[in-house]
């Protein structure tokens, strides 16, 4: 498929799958990325509705590391569970270092 026939969401997923493993990025990140900068909010609406699209939407979390998004996985730990497999230290839903495992896809891409 075309990259210009892609819907909004369908690019964040774009991006998202391209996150690698062990490493974050926010919603933000994604939405600068994509040029619509303001738009970080779209961003996260996408990836609640990522589920079966083979989208690694544990690894997107807030601009100070949060993982505002965990009430949309199954289970009550499911997104920290997921992040601390990949090696991602989770303290109080905020991830340690994010500095450190913070991954822009506007520098790395």
């Amino acid at each position: 498929m075309k990259a210009e026939t892609l819907n909004f969401f369908d690019k964040v997923y774009e991006v998202a799958k391209l996150i690698p493993y062990g490493r974050v990025t926010s919603y933000g990140a994604i939405a600068k990325y994509l040029g619509a900068a303001k738009s970080a909010r779209m961003v996260g609406y996408a990836m609640n509705g990522s589920s079966g699209k083979d989208v690694p939407a544990h690894r997107v979390v807030n601009r100070k590391g949060l993982l505002t998004g965990k009430h949309h996985f199954d289970g009550t730990n499911l997104m920290q569970q997921l992040l601390e497999s990949e090696g991602v230290e989770v303290v109080d839903n905020q991830i340690q270092n994010f500095n450190e495992v913070f991954w822009d896809p506007a520098k790395e891409l």
